[in-house]
């Protein structure tokens, strides 16, 4: 059974991560093996757990005792509970929590580009996207429509960002990703790519791009689709250095995607194209 405490102290130091930890202060760069992420609903909370992610402590409204929040307590009964009505919670969080409960976990082991390249076929490779919420958004599509795994350049968002894992649907735990070490992309990652036999699109307008529907592209037995940051889209230097730049047709004089919206269009196309069909 679980411990479950009724919150009434606010300055509780066990609600720090919940109500005043930043998300760098939770990521701990400076020893990652102490890093936490916050995991929001019950779904995303199980789908974490069955990654295999350690409960440090549960929030939750008292009202999600019940139901769906039942469940994850009896998957953690060793785990502290600390639970109210949804007018303290929202008093200590500083905003309504719509999903009604809130799950602090361990981050786990980082895994390496080469691990996932070595058993993956479609990977999206993502380059300084900032915003956790495309972040989340193309994991959700990269899980769904048939990516592998997903590698980040430094500069993305982390995709344990409360928001990225919210927006993802808890999508991040089901699909495998790894970031490039600071300073390797494009270069030394463009490397471990090619050396273990991945082509790379580049997702990109312009005027040598071939159509997202190439027959040479749907030929690859192993394909990397790399896709940029918001605004600007993939640096010149990432773009010559892939074997594709690939190109979404449009119309109605629209010039581009959000990224998030490219990335589920190319996921089903290239996707689903794979060499043995």
């Amino acid at each position: 059974m679980a411990n479950v405490v009724e919150i009434t102290d606010f300055s509780a130091k066990e609600l720090d991560i919940y109500a005043r930890c930043t998300e760098v202060q939770l990521l701990n760069r400076e020893d990652p093996s102490k890093g936490i992420f916050i995991a929001e609903s019950p779904k995303v909370i199980a789908r974490a757990l069955d990654a295999g992610c350690l409960p440090v402590s549960i929030l939750a409204e008292t009202g999600q005792l019940q139901g769906e929040g039942a469940d994850i307590l009896r998957r953690c009964p060793q785990t502290p509970v600390y639970a109210a009505d949804h007018a303290v919670i929202s008093k200590l969080t500083g905003f309504p929590m719509t999903r009604g409960m809130l799950c602090a976990m361990r981050r786990p082991v980082p895994k390496s580009p080469e691990e996932l390249c070595r058993s993956a076929r479609r990977i999206a490779v993502l380059e300084n996207i900032v915003n956790p919420t495309n972040v989340g958004a193309i994991f959700r599509s990269a899980a769904a429509l048939s990516m592998d795994a997903v590698l980040l350049s430094t500069g993305c968002s982390n995709p344990l960002y409360r928001r990225a894992i919210r927006v993802s649907m808890g999508t991040v735990f089901q699909i495998p990703w790894a970031f490039f070490e600071h300073g390797a992309w494009p270069g030394r990652g463009m490397e471990i790519l090619h050396e273990h036999g991945f082509c790379t699109a580049a997702m990109a307008l312009k005027e040598d791009s071939v159509g997202i529907d190439d027959p040479d592209l749907a030929k690859e037995e192993k394909l990397a689709i790399v896709l940029g940051t918001e605004g600007d889209g993939l640096a010149d230097g990432t773009i010559a250095d892939c074997d594709y730049t690939v190109r979404i047709p449009m119309s109605h004089g629209v010039d581009s995607l959000n990224v998030a919206s490219a990335s589920a269009v190319a996921f089903w196309e290239l996707g689903r194209r794979r060499g043995d069909r």
